[in-house]
């Protein structure tokens, strides 16, 4: 078995959380940093912006879904992209943040919501999804899939992105959570990306719109 066949191995052996993350869980980390991932600052977070920015297969969309947005940086990246754009997050120090962050875009709501419980109506062309997929139980992740696949119109796309998790020790991560999503039958995968810090996928709903 080569190297690259042992690493792949081992992205197999982590299990999700047995439980979904709780929204106490958020609320403490914006307590203690209103920025607690760094998603304002760091170098990995505004690389990753533009890779999945650049790896939009249009150049406009007419109504996106954002879930999970936390503070907003990739709505406000987002919405020059879209005529229309609903961004939700659970915690409500990050919604704050979020509407602050895209105050200048009419176009764009910011909503408090708990997920997968409160998905928003569809339909959308387009659904971004980072850094949140791997927070949930088995069971959340196939009711958040089954959710977005639902709202997400037939030629629409949906994009995932997540951190990848390298280094000790071993944790559930996109390389996890993005063969979930290939496995859905909805979905042909377009666009993919792996490096040694995250893993970008874009998908589009079969079908004709």
């Amino acid at each position: 078995m080569t190297d690259r066949q042992v690493r792949a191995e081992e992205r197999r052996t982590a299990e999700p959380p047995p439980t979904s993350f709780s929204e106490e869980y958020f609320d403490r980390r914006y307590a203690r940093d209103p920025d607690p991932w760094g998603l304002a600052r760091r170098w990995y977070e505004r690389r990753k912006y533009a890779i999945t920015l650049a790896s939009l297969p249009r150049e406009r969309y007419r109504a996106c879904f954002e879930p999970g947005c936390s503070i907003g940086e990739l709505t406000r990246l987002l919405a020059p992209r879209c005529d229309r754009l609903l961004a939700v997050d659970f915690a409500e120090d990050a919604v704050r943040q979020a509407r602050a962050a895209v105050r200048d875009f009419d176009h764009v709501e910011v909503r408090r919501s708990t997920l997968p419980a409160q998905l928003p109506n569809g339909p959308f062309d387009l659904v971004v999804v980072s850094e949140i997929l791997y927070y949930l139980s088995r069971d959340d992740l196939d009711l958040m899939l089954d959710g977005l696949v639902d709202r997400l119109e037939a030629g629409g796309d949906l994009v995932a992105v997540h951190w990848c998790g390298n280094g000790p020790p071993r944790r559930y991560n996109g390389h996890d959570v993005h063969p979930v999503i290939e496995a859905r039958e909805e979905l042909e995968r377009l666009v993919h990306h792996s490096d040694e810090q995250f893993v970008l996928d874009v998908f589009r709903r079969k079908g004709t719109a």
